[in-house]
């Protein structure tokens, strides 16, 4: 959409009446953490951590009272795990889907502090041949601030927790003749997010 008419539609968004509650959000920040134990024929079990880097994502809510909004909330980021040996790093993509709700403290959904969470899907993508990708179980919990500018304009503030459950015994990633064994129970990331929230 050219600049023009991405700046009419908002200003034309930011005139509807107040009160509603139904938000689309577009979000861009910055993750970290994660870990997983790394072990090869001829190295002992190591430690490996994700690179931290940039993430984007996207919230629909739905209001389900004055206060509080169903979610579907959903985030990515372009990653790497470093592995020992002729291996390299190895390139991820990390995506994260979750259905859950907001609450906000003072009584209003679209206004001042809130708390998040969600229960959804891990999805860890390898883009190297050779490897597979891998779909797990998770969850989140956030918590945020919304300054609304315009009755239907608001900048949000977030940081954003979430824990996946592993579960892998060494076979993670591996679509059959892998020459490392990576393994964990689960992998625990955080997000530090900004967005610009548009109700409706």
């Amino acid at each position: 959409m050219p600049p023009i008419r991405l700046a009419t539609a908002l200003a034309l968004l930011a005139t509807l009446p107040a009160g509603a509650q139904n938000a689309f959000t577009l979000y861009g920040g910055w993750r970290g953490g994660g870990g997983f134990d790394q072990s090869t024929a001829t190295t002992a079990t190591t430690s490996v951590d994700l690179a931290s880097g940039g993430a984007v994502g996207a919230s629909i809510d739905w209001a389900l009272d004055p206060a509080r909004n169903l979610q579907l909330f959903g985030s990515a980021q372009r990653t790497t795990l470093p592995l020992a040996g002729a291996t390299g790093d190895l390139p991820l993509t990390i995506g994260y889907l979750h259905f859950g709700g907001s609450n906000f403290f003072d009584g209003r959904a679209g206004q001042g502090g809130y708390v998040a969470g969600g229960l959804g899907l891990t999805w860890m993508s390898p883009r190297q041949s050779g490897w597979q990708s891998e779909l797990r179980p998770s969850l989140s919990l956030a918590v945020g601030y919304e300054h609304a500018f315009a009755p239907a304009l608001a900048l949000r503030a977030e940081l954003r927790g979430y824990v996946t459950l592993i579960n892998s015994n060494g076979g993670f990633f591996c679509s059959g003749g892998c020459t490392v064994a990576i393994r964990g129970d689960s992998m625990v990331q955080a997000e530090a997010l900004l967005g610009l929230s548009v109700r409706f």
